[in-house]
């Protein structure tokens, strides 16, 4: 079945979407005022999601293979990839049009990527075993500059950054390994060794841990930021392909492709503390998890059927699921400002 899931079979794709399409799709009044955006990689998109309602508002073109998304600090912005290609878009998200493409060259086929509150831009370039670091905008022409950090390795894809931006740490998935980047020195520290197949890795808000997924070990790894020491190694459910870390840095969660489900982790513990039935089928293809910024839900993505769940962390249980475009991945979220205060 994951072999499957590597191949993007499209027989499963049409599967996946009549299993599921019994199950309550528009659901009830949402809990949320704001926008979640979606990347839809099986047909260059971006869906536009109105979280109070439910339904999505605009779909606009993207580059080729769109895939991990970032928010801007101010919020107004959204920076998506091009993973077939060499540029980010950038998206108005207010007015929900595309404003601007950055062009990566020669750095290729970005995909994980972060906005950091410096208002650089970083993205793993995997055609180029490297990180990108996009400035921005400068001088009368608005122009943006670009630098690339070698990783050295193969099939960089997913990146975390410390919050005092010190240190990244970016995932190897053909080199099985996490390389550790010096942001100051804008050189590599070290490799470490991180299992099988390493893709998710998400960093404790106190910056004290970074965990990675290791999706053909089944294991999550958790090394400390500073001493790189690894402190635990934990077995998961079946093919963990992301990791997120609850807004309060007290759970870390696991998107376990093979199970359609979610692993529970206490972070002070390490320890398994449960499990959260999404789809509970392989064939929903379950890969990218976004906490919203309360940490009171969480979204899942379910490529398969093209839908996103809605997860209610509190009842843990699929709340609501929102019908976006083909192969709906790369997720972003912006709460409007007066819900945020509520």
């Amino acid at each position: 079945m994951i072999g499957k899931y590597l191949r993007a079979s499209s027989a499963i794709v049409l599967l996946a979407a009549c299993s599921l399409s019994g199950q309550n799709i528009a659901a009830e009044t949402g809990t949320m005022s704001g926008t979640l955006l979606v990347g839809n990689k099986g047909e260059d998109s971006l869906s536009f999601i109105d979280l109070a309602t439910g339904e999505e508002i605009a779909r606009r073109d993207t580059g080729h293979l769109p895939h991990e998304i970032a928010i801007s600090p101010d919020g107004k912005l959204a920076a998506i990839v091009s993973y077939g290609g060499e540029s980010i878009d950038i998206f108005d998200i207010a007015a929900m049009e595309k404003i601007e493409t950055v062009s990566l060259s020669p750095a290729r086929r970005p995909h994980g990527i972060l906005w950091l509150d410096d208002g650089r831009i970083m993205a793993t370039t995997e055609g180029s075993d490297s990180v990108t670091i996009v400035s921005p905008p400068s001088g009368e022409a608005q122009q943006r500059q670009t630098r690339m950090i070698p990783t050295g390795q193969k099939g960089s894809h997913m990146i975390a950054v410390a919050p005092d931006k010190s240190r990244a740490f970016v995932t190897n998935i053909q080199s099985g390994t996490v390389s550790v980047l010096d942001l100051k020195q804008m050189t590599k520290v070290k490799d470490l060794p991180a299992g099988e197949v390493p893709e998710g890795l998400a960093i404790t808000p106190d910056g004290e841990t970074v965990w990675v997924a290791d999706r053909s070990g089944d294991m999550l790894r958790v090394f400390n930021t500073q001493s790189l020491e690894e402190l635990a190694a934990i077995k998961t459910g079946s093919f963990p392909i992301r990791v997120a870390i609850s807004p309060d840095g007290r759970t870390a969660v696991t998107s376990n492709l093979g199970d359609g489900a979610l692993g529970l982790f206490d972070v002070a513990t390490r320890k398994p503390i449960g499990e959260i039935m999404v789809s509970g089928s392989a064939e929903a293809l379950q890969v990218t998890i976004l906490f919203s910024p309360d940490g009171k839900m969480l979204y899942v993505a379910e490529t398969g059927p093209d839908m996103i769940a809605e997860i209610d962390m509190a009842a843990a249980k699929v709340s609501r699921r929102f019908k976006v475009g083909a192969d709906g991945d790369g997720l972003g979220i912006i709460i409007d400002s007066d819900a945020a205060k509520e």
